[in-house]
């Protein structure tokens, strides 16, 4: 984050005129828009399935509480390779509609899936589990007495559920929309591909098309402001979050019962979520890959699967194994020192991968650079770029990023262990370092694995960051995907995002059991 600033401040105010007399207000105006579509799509789809679920009760309803949360599988950008293939002139849907009409391609408008609606309908599709998830838990430990309360004083079913459970769950709606902004404002592919400018965009363009350093670092730092205030409400809104009973005692909500009109309706509501956001994209890429003469097993392909695995599990290892070390000293040393620590490690969450990517690029580029201008001159030795041409620059890169879902994931459960546990385990004779191995790791075995789980997957599905920072000839089944959709070569892009797919089902799936969704 010093190193965007320091870079950007220093880049000149020539850059930053030429930026706002150029690009920097279609930029901002664009991410505006784009922020503002994808939290108005999220919190109505989620919040709506998430009531619809746990209030009431229709055929299908304990399926689709599962499959609800099915599309946070998707990458945005897998999702957007696969509607363009289906939505297209040349897709399926159009050629089928002028098959039937004898319409030629200029006698009827269709709605163009390039554009800043179709990135914002691809980004609302897979991020709206996050509200999905967050309003659910929170509509389940509503107390049934307040809604009973509003009912008798005269308010239907609608009106309650408006001034009354939508207020009480406010506090985690609002949280699972700003967690689905932060993954808007981090995203490049999807917007990359449909040709959609925002800063992320804007970032690799200047980079790497017009080579324009200060220019990047400018707007990285644009995009790093608006995301740390993102990411400050966020923490405001967990931080001022509180529970009351509203009553003496708590009583479950009776789910209603729904018939005819009224459960056809609500099977509905919840059953298009899944099926443009997991149904429908996945039947496009299994047909796309079925079509593809491209063959997973083949030593080219089978180069990629290794690259995104070596890099998904040494930052998987590393990421966690910092978490524990960070959450371990504050269980030890609850100081302020420790817990400011902890803080910092956990910012990552809410910068983007570009804008990260950049972070780490000018400093270390600055040092190779140095190093090797003095072996140069000292020893006559030519070092060249030993640490930014290397996986070790993308796997810290993927260690800021991801930290913070390590920590957390590794944080609730080490809140479930007593401390007293801890103090009879040094009474024992153990000190820090064993008790740690011995009694910690054991007791927290789900809880590392699903860290380890999650991070590992994010980084397989990670495209910005990876895209800026890969050694030359060193590309992953993300940047595979990535680059064959830019050439619009659809088939073939699709046997790596099945891949990619295939993986995330992996943690959204243990997050379902997790959150009881399997159990109820």
């Amino acid at each position: 984050m010093f190193a965007v600033a320091f870079a950007a401040l220093t880049g000149g105010w020539d850059v930053t005129g030429r930026l706002a007399e150029t690009v920097l207000p279609r930029y901002a105006a664009t991410t505006a828009i784009l922020v503002v579509i994808v939290g108005i799509g999220t919190a109505i789809i989620g919040t709506s399935t998430a009531w619809l679920v746990t209030a009431t009760r229709f055929p299908g309803q304990r399926i689709l509480e599962v499959a609800l949360a099915l599309p946070l599988a998707f990458p945005a950008y897998v999702l957007a390779y696969a509607y363009t293939d289906f939505l297209d002139h040349p897709g399926m849907v159009q050629s089928t509609l002028r098959d039937l009409t004898g319409w030629g391609p200029r006698d009827y408008w269709f709605p163009e899936i390039r554009s800043l609606g179709g990135a914002a309908a691809m980004l609302t599709f897979v991020l709206y589990p996050y509200v999905y998830l967050l309003a659910r838990a929170a509509f389940l430990r509503q107390s049934a007495t307040a809604y009973i309360a509003a009912r008798t004083l005269g308010q239907g079913p609608w009106g309650a559920f408006f001034r009354v459970s939508v207020p009480v769950a406010r506090p985690a709606i609002a949280g699972g929309v700003l967690l689905a902004l932060m993954e808007t404002l981090a995203d490049y592919g999807t917007v990359a591909y449909f040709g959609v400018q925002t800063f992320a965009t804007g970032i690799y363009v200047s980079w790497f098309g017009l080579f324009d350093r200060p220019a990047a670092a400018q707007l990285a730092l644009c995009l790093l402001v608006v995301a740390l205030i993102l990411a400050t409400l966020e923490r405001r809104q967990r931080r001022f979050q509180r529970h009351h009973d509203a009553g003496r005692r708590f009583e479950r909500m009776e789910p209603v019962q729904l018939r005819g009109r009224a459960a056809a309706g609500a099977i509905a509501a919840c059953v298009l979520p899944v099926i443009f956001g997991f149904l429908l994209p996945g039947a496009i890429l299994l047909n796309l890959a079925w079509g593809a003469e491209q063959i997973l097993f083949t030593p080219r392909y089978l180069g990629f699967l290794q690259h995104s695995l070596t890099l998904s599990t040494i930052a998987a290892l590393l990421t966690v194994g910092a978490a524990i070390a960070l959450g371990f000293n504050v269980r030890l040393r609850p100081s302020r020192g420790a817990q400011t620590a902890m803080r910092i490690a956990g910012i990552g969450y809410a910068v983007p991968g570009g804008v990260i990517a950049v972070g780490i690029l000018f400093p270390f580029a600055a040092f190779d650079n140095a190093l090797d201008a003095f072996m140069e001159a000292s020893f006559g030795i030519d070092t060249g770029l030993l640490i930014t041409g290397s996986i070790w620059l993308m796997i810290a890169a993927y260690m800021v990023r991801f930290m913070a879902v390590a920590l957390n994931t590794y944080e609730a459960g080490l809140a479930t262990v007593n401390t007293n546990i801890d103090a009879v385990a040094r009474t024992l004779g153990h000190g820090p370092v064993p008790m740690l191995r011995r009694v910690h790791v054991p007791i927290l075995r789900p809880s590392i694995l699903t860290a380890l789980l999650i991070v590992f997957v994010d980084v397989m599905k990670e495209l910005p960051a990876t895209l800026i920072l890969r050694p030359f000839n060193y590309d992953t089944l993300a940047v595979q995907a990535h680059r064959l959709a830019s050439d619009e070569r659809l088939a073939e892009a699709a046997v790596p995002s099945l891949v990619i797919v295939a993986v995330g089902l992996l943690p959204v799936l243990l997050i379902c059991r997790q959150v009881g969704l399997y159990r109820r």
